[in-house]
């Protein structure tokens, strides 16, 4: 299964361009984040076949077979809140993308509070608050 998906996203034995990466996430999130550019950027300039490769693999689990874009975004924002990861900011945003409400990602918050405390949840409050505005995040 491995090997189909590292050869799915590679047409006539040429590497996919940087480009097509790059709106993949624009698609998927509306931007391409700063930190996954620069990722991009480096991997295509070292090794354009494993950035091909690695890319492949992300896109096989967030396109599920079972489960819809928005659940797959929102298990991600929920995984990256209890790490207090700054991409919980971007997965959240893709959820909404993909038709998540503030009130469901509030929602999925609460699990991550469940899993890390209070880091969480604060941390849940300052991507809402920069994705819906201060005022907003207050009225959550």
């Amino acid at each position: 299964a491995i090997v189909w998906v590292l050869t799915k996203f590679q047409r006539n034995g040429s590497a996919v361009q940087l480009e097509q990466h790059k709106d993949y996430y624009r698609e998927m999130i509306g931007l391409v984040p700063p930190k996954v550019s620069k990722r991009l950027e480096f991997a295509a300039s070292v090794d354009p076949e494993g950035l091909d490769q690695l890319e492949a693999i992300r896109k096989s689990v967030f396109e599920s077979k079972h489960l819809d874009a928005k659940q797959v975004q929102i298990i991600a924002y929920v995984i990256l809140l209890t790490q207090t990861s700054p991409a919980a900011e971007f997965h959240a945003r893709a959820a909404i993308k993909a038709g998540a409400t503030k009130e469901e990602l509030f929602d999925a918050a609460k699990i991550a509070f469940l899993f890390r405390g209070l880091s969480a949840i604060n941390h849940a409050g300052d991507v809402l608050a920069k994705i819906y505005g201060p005022d907003e995040a207050d009225k959550a």
